[in-house]
């Protein structure tokens, strides 16, 4: 294996961890994560070798599926989900070349939660966490100056972004895509407004955004990162999973 495909095997790992991670955090269920993040990537694996070739960032297109895999479970009601919020087998499916059934033997599957050994994840090197914090600062500046043009600067062509709403239960979540359109979402949300602190600091184990007013966390976003442009921005706004970033 070359020095070149090594580095982008280990990107790619990096960012399922990211995901899951993501995941995770947004949805509050390991199983819920895991899923969403295995989907995630029999929509890769259910690619032809001419089609992944032509995608020139992987790590982007992982991100983009994902996203919307999160926006479809936040916008499903709530009784077409199993107890405790885990989507019933299939309910990611979605029609389309793109996602055709794939045999087992072809997916890369880490074990389901609480079944066969616990593969630790793997840890970023620094060269990919010190990327991702140089571009993750650009973005929180510009947040902070409420300068669209430096937003827009930072943002892939197709980036995109995910929210819960803001509700203590599913809303409707519109995805939004392309860098002005996120660039106009984000200033309208995350931008203005009085009396609100701007704090870069560790979300989920990396360079991330803390928005406060008068100690309180009014949202927090954590940023997906390819080369040196975000290309997805995930913003938690559900103030029951804020109260950890109150401060005094």
């Amino acid at each position: 294996m070359t020095e070149v495909s090594a580095r982008t095997l280990a990107e790619m790992l990096d960012e399922r961890q990211h995901l899951l991670e993501i995941a995770l955090w947004m949805f509050g269920s390991e199983m819920t994560a895991d899923r969403i993040v295995q989907d995630t990537y029999r929509r890769w694996y259910a690619l032809d070798d001419e089609e992944r070739a032509a995608i020139a960032v992987p790590r982007a297109w992982l991100t983009r599926v994902a996203g919307g895999l999160c926006l479809e479970l936040l916008a499903t009601p709530a009784p077409s989900h199993a107890p405790g919020g885990t989507p019933r087998p299939g309910a990611f499916t979605t029609a389309g070349p793109a996602h055709r059934p794939v045999p087992a033997a072809g997916l890369a599957r880490w074990p389901e939660p609480g079944t066969g050994p616990v593969l630790q994840p793997p840890r970023p090197d620094r060269a990919m966490l010190a990327r991702h914090d140089r571009v993750a600062r650009r973005f929180a500046a510009a947040c902070d100056t409420g300068d669209p043009a430096a937003l827009r600067a930072v943002l892939a062509a197709d980036a995109m972004v995910v929210s819960d709403g803001g509700g203590k239960l599913r809303a409707a979540v519109r995805p939004t895509y392309g860098a002005d359109a996120v660039a106009r979402f984000v200033t309208a949300l995350l931008t203005g407004q009085p009396g609100t602190e701007v704090a870069v600091e560790s979300v989920n184990g990396r360079t991330g955004l803390v928005l406060r007013q008068a100690g309180r966390a009014v949202a927090v976003a954590d940023v997906s990162v390819a080369a040196a442009e975000v290309t997805a921005v995930w913003i938690v706004l559900n103030p029951d999973k804020l109260q950890r970033w109150h401060r005094p």
